[in-house]
């Protein structure tokens, strides 16, 4: 069995950059009584478009109700999957919404024991944003934000730019000089001259070409069917054996949110608009998520064979070793939901 100890002493080869901030310990989620359900569910997720599912789910109440009056629902937001990551392993988490290479990064650090990707959420929403004029012949010596080194737009960004035959080191050297940091540090950065592009997640994308920037690349063209995944859920594997009544019930509050999503855009916009103030202090524009909201996609499939292409990225690129991911995916719990809504069930990879 794979110690915490290990995996935090671990954590730095996968980018896991910056001091652990543990936020608790299985003693938070003490079932109230009833078998299979935990007092409290502390869910991680992004301000990012990308995460509507989490932000309107929220933001709406659907998922307090889905998880009834017994478990209390606690929030953590972060910048980019590696730090979630570090909350799950010093188990300051119990469930997340995450990208793929971060997820991948979980799975492979423990051995395949801490965490299962349990739904998905999002496709699409992404792009390399750059100044007006650079091209993909003009790329060399700029400089390039993503996210957070390791995170899955960074991966999408290496092996985009290897393709094209040129290198990137994870020090920002080589032909391109990639400089992870927070989003919200980029756009500063871009709109002050000091960063040539980025490759990231809305809101950002929208945000950086209301800066001046244009988008190079849609990740959508990268992907069989313009489809691949870009948020799904995960949990803890010890919580959810703990407490799977807790998972299903967050998996039925996932699924009515996506629905929601799907059935009424406008109000699901005005609900991520609220969330994402309320997160940031300050409100996102409609004008930007309507703009940004038909390169999305919000559904409950992982998309699981885009993650696996992802994860051969990663090993591309030198940020992950050959991997094996056998055991990621958990979809047993999100079939029952689907199957009693009378939806489609979601093919075990």
């Amino acid at each position: 069995m794979i110690t915490r100890r290990q995996l935090l002493a671990g954590s730095a080869s996968l980018g896991l950059l910056g001091a652990l901030a543990a936020c608790g310990s299985d003693d938070d989620s003490e079932s109230s009584g009833t078998s299979g359900v935990a007092s409290t569910l502390r869910l991680g997720h992004f301000p990012n478009l990308t995460h509507a599912t989490a932000l309107v789910g929220i933001n709406s109440g659907l998922f307090t109700k889905a998880l009834g009056s017994k478990t209390k629902l606690e929030t953590q937001q972060f910048n980019a999957g590696p730090a979630a990551v570090e909350q799950i392993f010093a188990e300051g988490l119990d469930a997340t919404y995450i990208g793929p290479n971060p997820t991948v990064n979980a799975f492979v650090k423990s051995k395949g024991e801490v965490i299962r990707v349990i739904a998905g959420s999002a496709s699409g929403g992404v792009a390399f944003v750059v100044k007006k004029g650079i091209t993909k012949d003009k790329l060399k010596g700029k400089r390039i934000g993503t996210p957070q080194l390791g995170n899955t737009q960074d991966v999408a960004l290496r092996y985009w730019l290897k393709d094209q035959g040129l290198t990137a080191t994870k020090e920002g050297g080589g032909d391109v000089k990639i400089q992870p940091q927070e989003n919200a540090q980029i756009l500063e950065k871009f709109t002050a001259g000091q960063l040539d592009g980025a490759w990231v997640p809305e809101p950002w994308v929208s945000r950086l070409i209301d800066a001046g920037g244009e988008v190079l690349i849609d990740e959508r063209d990268l992907w069989p069917n313009k489809r691949f995944v870009i948020t799904n859920l995960i949990v803890r594997t010890e919580f959810l054996e703990k407490y799977p009544q807790t998972v299903k019930s967050l998996l039925e509050g996932h699924v009515e949110t996506n629905a929601s999503i799907k059935a009424d855009p406008a109000a699901a916009q005005k609900a991520i608009s609220e969330q994402i103030g309320k997160l940031t202090g300050k409100p996102l524009k409609l004008d930007i998520i309507t703009k940004a909201w038909p390169t999305l996609e919000f559904l409950n499939d992982p998309i699981a064979s885009s993650l696996v292409t992802g994860a051969k990225h990663a090993e591309e690129v030198g940020l992950l070793d050959k991997v094996d991911l056998d055991g990621l995916y958990d979809l047993k719990l999100l079939n029952e939901v689907l199957k009693a809504k009378g939806e489609t069930a979601v093919t075990q990879p």
